[in-house]
């Protein structure tokens, strides 16, 4: 389960703080989905938001290279055209890369899946200049087709 001391809990945006455990995916996948019912936009949302997600969140806990105590910081906003933006922040400053990953590979293609299911992504520092967040945007028409 998420450990959120304060969560954000307006119609637009939710937050959480997540463990660095390999249940944190599932636990984001279920907060992700209990904030897209409610809109009227969120089912179509729903499938994708839900494995980019899951990929942000298990490269946050797999490469992250900070003491193991450090949460991890996830953020689901609705922007008014009704696309889904997706943040995962972590303590290491280091920007992610996109690697290609042999056939034979049990990983290494979540970010090849946010590049091409997410209709924007990217990475920026965070403020105070501790760790990063890397971001996706999902689109309905996109999610839908």
């Amino acid at each position: 389960m998420p450990e959120d001391p304060s969560p954000s809990r307006t119609p637009a945006e939710r937050t959480c703080w997540l463990p660095r455990r390999r249940e944190s995916p599932r636990a984001a996948r279920w907060e992700l989905h209990d904030f897209l019912l409610p809109h009227p936009s969120g089912e179509l949302l729903l499938f994708t938001g839900e494995l980019l997600v899951s990929e942000l969140v298990t490269n946050a806990i797999r490469h992250c290279r900070a003491p193991r105590d450090r949460l991890i910081f996830v953020r689901f906003r609705l922007l008014p055209d009704d696309t889904l933006r997706i943040e995962v922040h972590d303590a290491d400053s280091e920007k992610p890369s996109l690697r290609p990953a042999s056939t034979s590979a049990e990983t290494g293609r979540g970010l090849s899946l946010v590049q091409q299911l997410a209709t924007q992504w990217g990475c920026c520092p965070r403020k105070g200049g501790v760790g990063k967040f890397v971001w996706c945007h999902v689109s309905p028409e996109a999610d839908a087709a």
